[in-house]
C-alpha cells in the first residue's frame, strides 16, 4: 500500500465500502465523516449525481479514444472549460492521468520551451525544500520531503532547492498567510548567483503546500518570488494539484493570491477524485513558441496512454457543473471564517505547538515525542477513525481538508471529536 505503515496496516486495518456526501461507511456499518476529502480530491463530496450519471452515459457512448493523432470532441469541450477557469493568458492545456504526470509534463515542457527558442543552455529546475511534486522522478528530484527522495538514488541532475518557508517560531498560530518570511523568496537570488540565471529553466513551489504539512506563503512571498522570475527570464510553475478548483475558494490559488504563472499544474479535484487524470495549463506564449518554433511536424514528444481519455473527461466536465450549480467555490470562501475559528479553538490543548489555516485547509501540528517522531499524530489518526472522523497525518502534523459540502455544524462535530481526543492524549 503506496504511504502506509504496512505491517501496522495489517494488524489494524481500517477499511471503507461505500461512501455518500460526506461520510464514509466502514466494513463494520460505521459512519466515519471524510475530513481529508478522500486524499485533498473529493471537493464535491461522494458520489455526486452529476458525475455519476456522466461516467454512466459516457461509457455507453465512447468508452475510449487515443489522444495521438485523434481526438474526440470532449476533450476540446473541456479544454474550453477549464481555460475560462484559469488566469488571463493561460489559454492552452495538457491532459495527464495525475498531480505526478502533471509536475513531470510541467518541468519537460518548460526544458522544451526555452530550447525551442535557442535557450537550451537553460536546463537547471529549482524546487523548495518540504516541497511535495507527486512521486515521478521529476516530482521527487524538486520535491524537497528527505523520505520520498533518500532510497531512489542521484535523482534527476540539476536540481537546486528554495529554503522552505515554515517559521513556527515568528508565525506560530496564524490565521491566513503568515506575516513573515516574504524575504524567503530572495533565495532565489542565491541560488542565481550561484549557478547564473542562464542556466535555470524553471522554479516550481505549491502556492501552499498541503502534503508536507500544509505551509501557508508568506504575506508577499508569491509575488516577490514571480518578481525575481521576471527579472532573470526564469519560469514560474505553481502545482496546484491541492489547491485548484475550489479548497481555497477560488478556481486556482494562483486566482486566490493574484499572482500568474507561466505554468499551473492539477488533478485531483478535476474529476472529484472520481477517476484519475490531472490537467497542465500553459501561458499563450509557452504554446505559441512550440508552434512557431517546432523543429518537426510533431511539436512536443510527450504524452500518455489515457491523455484525455473520454470517460475521464466526462467525470471532469461534470465536476466543473457541479462545482458552479451548487457554489462550492463560493461556499469554501463563506466557510472559511468559521473553519477558521473552530480550529484555532484547539488552542491550548496539550502538545499542540502550532494551528494553521486558509481557506478549507487546516494543521494542527503536534510536538514530536522524545524517541519517536510521527507516533504521537498516527496515535491521534487511529482515534479518530475509532470516533467516526477520518484524518490525515504527516509526520506529526494533522492535514484537514474537507469536502467543500461540509455544513457549519459537520466543522463544530470534527472540531469537537478533535477536541476530546486531543484534550487526553499524552
Amino acid at each position: 500500500m503506496p504511504f502506509t505503515a504496512n505491517r501496522d496496516f495489517l494488524n489494524n486495518p481500517r477499511m471503507i465500502k461505500s461512501a455518500q456526501g460526506m461520510y464514509y461507511t466502514s466494513v463494520d456499518d460505521r459512519q466515519i465523516m471524510d475530513a481529508t476529502a478522500g486524499l485533498w480530491c473529493v471537493n464535491a463530496g461522494h458520489r455526486d449525481p452529476l458525475i455519476t450519471a456522466a461516467i454512466q452515459k459516457q461509457a455507453h457512448e465512447l468508452d475510449y479514444a487515443p489522444s495521438f493523432q485523434f481526438s474526440h470532441p470532449q476533450a476540446f469541450e473541456l479544454s474550453s472549460k477549464l481555460t475560462s477557469m484559469m488566469p488571463e493568458g493561460i489559454d492552452n492545456v495538457f491532459y495527464t492521468n495525475s498531480g505526478s504526470e502533471s509536475v513531470d509534463t510541467a518541468l519537460k515542457i518548460a526544458l522544451h520551451y526555452h530550447r525551442m527558442r535557442g535557450d537550451g543552455a537553460r536546463t537547471r529546475l529549482i524546487g523548495r525544500e518540504r516541497g511535495y511534486h507527486g512521486t515521478g522522478f521529476g516530482g521527487i528530484s524538486v520535491g524537497g520531503i528527505v523520505g520520498n527522495r533518500k532510497h531512489f538514488g542521484t535523482l534527476l541532475t540539476g536540481v537546486d532547492h528554495l529554503r522552505h518557508t515554515h517559521d513556527i517560531e515568528k508565525n506560530a498560530y496564524s490565521r491566513g498567510c503568515p506575516e513573515y518570511g516574504a524575504e524567503l523568496a530572495l533565495d532565489l537570488e542565491r541560488i542565481v548567483a550561484l549557478h547564473d540565471a542562464s542556466t535555470i529553466a524553471a522554479v516550481i513551489v505549491e502556492p501552499m503546500a498541503g502534503s508536507t504539512g500544509v505551509l501557508m506563503p508568506p504575506i508577499g512571498y508569491l509575488k516577490k518570488l514571480r518578481e525575481i522570475c521576471d527579472k532573470y527570464g526564469i519560469l514560474l510553475i505553481f502545482d496546484e494539484v491541492i489547491t485548484a478548483f475550489g479548497r481555497l475558494g477560488k478556481a486556482t490559488a494562483a486566482d486566490y493570491f493574484g499572482v500568474t504563472p507561466d505554468i499551473i499544474t492539477t488533478a485531483k479535484g478535476l474529476t472529484n477524485g472520481v477517476i484519475p487524470m490531472g490537467a497542465v495549463f500553459v501561458h499563450n506564449r509557452i504554446y505559441e513558441s512550440a508552434m512557431e518554433n517546432a523543429d518537426a511536424p510533431i511539436e512536443l514528444f510527450h504524452g500518455y496512454t489515457y491523455s484525455a481519455n473520454p470517460i475521464a473527461c466526462a467525470a471532469a466536465l461534470a465536476a466543473m457543473e457541479s462545482y458552479e450549480t451548487n457554489g462550492l467555490f463560493a461556499r469554501a470562501a463563506q466557510l472559511a471564517p468559521h473553519w477558521e475559528k473552530r480550529l484555532h479553538s484547539l488552542a491550548g490543548l496539550p502538545n499542540i505547538v502550532d494551528l494553521r489555516n486558509l481557506g478549507l485547509v487546516g494543521a494542527i501540528e503536534l510536538a514530536p515525542r522524545e524517541g519517536a517522531p510521527g507516533a504521537r499524530a498516527m496515535e491521534v489518526m487511529k482515534k479518530a477513525w475509532n470516533a467516526g472522523i477520518m484524518i490525515r497525518v504527516t509526520g506529526d502534523i494533522i492535514a484537514l481538508s474537507p469536502p467543500l459540502i461540509i455544513s457549519e455544524q459537520e466543522i463544530d462535530t470534527l472540531f469537537d471529536t478533535l477536541t476530546e481526543i486531543l484534550r487526553d492524549h499524552p
